[in-house]
């Protein structure tokens, strides 16, 4: 949230071991969302309803002053046998105060506990809340009934009293626990500015989120909020949520947005978690991060799918540039591009779409894509592809992390663009998962150019493609490919060559993280 000159990030964090467990809230702060400082912990499991920990949750504004709402895991006869999971809530201690370091739980806590019909274990995460036209408050919590996704809705008048209402504001079959639910307006005409939580009207639409436990991945639906029912509608049932779109198609989960004041717009953030081993972790004596800020905003040309881009403060730290234009890469060519030698990069490319006549024939679809780019692997030889980058690259290619296209025919005129994170190579280490991502985008054979930005930092790779049709964020943990040994290559495996238009590529300055 932003509040008082700084954005707050409340974060799900054990302070004692690089591994799950001991759940408390962590809380940063900063003044552009790229350098923070941390805090004191602002939420920890000191009471009997949260005493297995203070899980997630969210940030409301009450006329200007936030206040937490958040599920605190316990039992009344504090037995892990009979757990429950419980809705509380936080006050800050001072609002004068503009870095809220103190919070207050309030004496009426819990302020929800399951309801009949709900099992306990499978009750939270409520979300931001919202004004109604009754000027009642609502919000959804993430619910399962049998194996029926359900965001439960609550309404109040008050913030502390809530009522359940008879209908839940959505529910698909066969999509497990819905967890850390998020519900949000976002504009029909697809403008990029963001819109607060609790607009609505003829020209907005809404996005429901859910995070699958089952499959632990994010997944999104655009639609229709009808006021009069407190119901959701999605626009396409096919995409319904979690069945369809999702956010990110790698490592990206438990995701949140936020309504942005400072600079209207709607801020996605998401949890990356790792691809090492524990024991990995333990030994680094780290685990798990945030990916980059994203804004997101309705896709102007298909208005089922959000677009997703990362925050323009992030090119405050863009340092030396690098830059190719206009050049041919054939068929089994691996260019380098010179002079880049980083761990941290932000890197732009641009390819012309070549002539799509000669195209594979190759059903894909979303149940597919990443078994795909498994088996059309990027050191694979194809035809309209795997051609793209080649990024954490050592100097004998023995490792390396390629983003690549690789564009395939249904046999009825219609193409697709499979969009891949491959890390099967990225590192000669043993203990990791190397599973390659991936993803599709529809083409209509009147597009000019594929596109792709990829923000790299060391560990992590953020794949950005057609301007943020598709998102796929990946772990990768090179061990020759490092700091200034860390290479970025162009390639082509197709055997058509690939028409090259611009890439620009910058190193990246390292982020302030530190405490006040």
């Amino acid at each position: 949230m932003f509040y008082n000159g700084y954005y707050h990030l409340f974060y799900q964090w054990n302070p004692y071991a690089a591994v799950w467990g001991n759940i408390t809230w962590g809380h940063a702060v900063s003044t552009d969302m790229i350098h923070w400082d941390i805090l004191e912990l602002a939420l920890v499991p000191d009471q009997w309803y949260d005493q297995y920990g203070c899980w997630s949750g969210s940030a409301t504004f009450i006329n200007g002053k936030p206040v937490l709402l958040y599920t605190g895991w316990s039992n009344v006869s504090f037995s892990r046998d009979n757990q429950v999971q419980m809705q509380a809530m936080a006050i800050a201690a001072n609002y004068s105060d503009p870095l809220l370091r103190e919070w207050t739980k309030l004496p009426q806590n819990p302020i929800l506990t399951a309801p009949v019909g709900i099992n306990s274990t499978k009750f939270r995460d409520p979300t931001t809340a919202w004004l109604g036209e009754d000027g009642k408050w609502r919000m959804i919590i993430g619910a399962k009934r049998k194996h029926r996704g359900v965001a439960l809705l609550y309404r109040s008048s008050d913030f502390i009293q809530w009522e359940k209402a008879k209908h839940p504001l959505h529910t698909v079959a066969l999509t497990g626990m819905w967890e850390c639910p998020d519900f949000y307006p976002v504009p029909a005409s697809a403008s990029i500015t963001g819109l607060d939580t609790s607009a609505n009207g003829p020209h907005v639409k809404h996005v429901l989120k859910v995070s699958l436990d089952d499959t632990k991945h994010d997944y999104y639906t655009v639609g229709t909020y009808i006021t009069s029912s407190d119901s959701f509608i999605a626009s396409n049932a096919n995409l319904d949520a979690g069945l369809g779109l999702r956010y990110d198609y790698g490592k990206y989960y438990a995701s949140k947005t936020f309504f942005d004041s400072k600079k209207n717009r709607r801020i996605l953030l998401g949890w990356v978690n790792e691809s090492s081993s524990e024991l990995a972790d333990i030994a680094k004596d780290w685990s798990s991060l945030q990916a980059f800020p994203r804004i997101v905003w309705l896709d102007e040309e298909d208005n089922d799918r959000l677009l997703q881009w990362p925050i323009e403060e992030i090119e405050m730290l863009r340092k030396e540039k690098f830059s190719l234009k206009s050049s041919q890469i054939d068929k089994g060519a691996t260019v380098k591009v010179e002079g880049v030698k980083s761990a941290q990069l932000d890197v732009l490319v641009d390819f012309e779409l070549p002539q799509l006549n000669g195209a594979e024939e190759m059903v894909v679809n979303t149940n597919n894509a990443q078994q795909l780019c498994s088996v059309r692997g990027a050191t694979r030889s194809g035809v309209l592809g795997p051609f793209g980058l080649l990024v954490l690259a050592s100097e004998d290619l023995s490792e390396q992390t390629a983003v690549f296209f690789y564009i395939m025919s249904n046999g009825e005129g219609k193409w697709n663009a499979l969009i891949c994170n491959d890390q099967s190579r990225s590192t000669l280490a043993a203990d990791t998962d190397k599973t390659p991502y991936g993803s599709f985008i529809p083409l209509s054979g009147m597009e000019k150019t594929l596109s792709l930005r990829v923000l790299v930092d060391h560990s992590i790779v953020e794949t950005f493609a057609q301007g943020g049709k598709v998102c796929i964020t990946s772990r990768v943990y090179p061990t020759k490919a490092i700091e200034d040994k860390a290479q970025l290559y162009l390639f082509n495996n197709g055997s058509v060559p690939v028409h090259l238009r611009e890439l620009t590529a910058w190193d990246m300055e390292t982020v302030h993280i530190g405490s006040i």
